[in-house]
C-alpha cells in the first residue's frame, strides 16, 4: 500500500473536518443534494463524453488501485537482484533460475523464460508488449481522474451560478436569500474539494507510477536479455547502472 496516499487522503479529510468544527461544527448546512448531483452527476456525464465506456469503467478503479495499492519500485535493488541473478546463471546455468524465490512479479516472468529456454528477441518482444500495455492502462487511468478534476469545478461553477439565478429570481423574499447562496457556494466548494483533494492527485500519482514502472520494466527487460545472452553479471550491473540515480549508481558501483 502508497502510506503516501493514505497521509495525503486523510489528512484532506481532516483538514475540512477541523475547519468546519472550529466554524461551529454544523456539518449538515455543508451537505446539498443539488450540489451532489451537478457535480458528480456533471463530472460523470462529461467524463464519459470525452471517453469511450469501457475507458471510463477500467480508468476508475485502476487509478484507484495506482494510488493506493500499486507495487513501490526501488530501481537500485531492482539492479542489485538482477546481476546476482545472471551470477547464478552464470555459475550453476540457467536451469538453477527455476530454484530462485522473486519477489517481482514482472523480473519472475523474465527468468522462467531464461529457464524454459526462448530465444532472446522473444523475450524482448513479449516483456516490451507486456510492458506497453501496463503503460497504456495507467495513461488511461490518470486521463480519466484528470478529467474528472477538470470537470469538478467548472460543475461547481454552474451550480453556482444557477444558484445566484435562483437568487435573483427570489430577490422579493429575503428570507430565501441566505439558503440559497449558501446551496450556489456549496456546489463551488464541492467541485474544489473533488478536483484538488482527490481526482488532479490521484491523477498525478498516476503519472508518477507511469514513469516508475517504465523505467523498472526497462531495467528488467534489459537486465533479462542480457543474463539470457550469458553476459557476466559485472557487465549487465555496469549497463544497468545508467537508468540509476546518481547516488544509486555511487552506492551500488564496486570499488576499482
Amino acid at each position: 500500500m502508497d502510506i503516501a496516499t493514505v497521509i495525503g487522503l486523510v489528512g484532506a479529510a481532516a483538514v475540512i473536518i477541523i475547519l468546519i468544527m472550529i466554524d461551529g461544527g454544523n456539518f449538515g448546512q455543508y451537505y446539498d443534494k443539488h450540489a451532489v448531483i451537478i457535480i458528480f452527476g456533471g463530472a460523470a456525464v462529461a467524463t464519459l463524453t470525452r471517453y469511450p465506456l469501457h475507458v471510463v469503467m477500467h480508468g476508475l478503479p485502476m487509478g484507484f488501485k495506482c494510488a493506493l495499492a500499486m507495487r513501490t519500485i526501488q530501481h537500485r535493488d531492482l539492479v542489485e537482484e538482477i546481476a546476482n541473478i545472471a551470477d547464478v546463471a552464470r555459475k550453476q546455468g540457467p536451469n538453477a533460475l527455476e530454484k530462485l524465490t522473486i519477489n517481482d512479479p514482472v523480473l519472475a516472468q523474465g527468468v522462467r523464460y531464461i529457464a524454459d529456454g526462448y530465444d532472446a528477441d522473444f523475450i524482448r518482444q513479449t516483456m516490451e508488449t507486456d510492458k506497453d500495455n501496463i503503460y497504456m492502462q495507467l495513461d488511461e487511468a490518470q486521463k480519466i481522474y484528470r478529467s474528472i478534476g477538470d470537470c469538478a469545478p467548472a460543475f461547481g461553477m454552474i451550480g453556482t451560478l444557477l444558484g445566484m439565478v435562483n437568487m435573483f429570481a427570489n430577490m422579493t423574499d429575503p428570507t430565501k436569500l441566505g439558503p440559497i447562496m449558501a446551496m450556489a457556494l456549496i456546489a463551488t466548494l464541492y467541485g474544489a474539494v473533488v478536483a484538488n483533494f482527490v481526482c488532479m492527485p490521484i491523477a498525478d500519482k498516476c503519472h508518477v507510477k507511469m514513469v516508475e514502472e517504465d523505467i523498472a520494466r526497462q531495467i528488467i527487460i534489459d537486465g533479462v536479455v542480457q543474463i539470457r545472452n550469458q553476459k557476466s553479471p559485472q557487465v549487465i550491473k555496469e549497463m544497468l547502472l545508467a537508468y540509476l540515480t546518481e547516488h544509486d549508481r555511487h552506492s551500488l558501483a564496486e570499488p576499482a
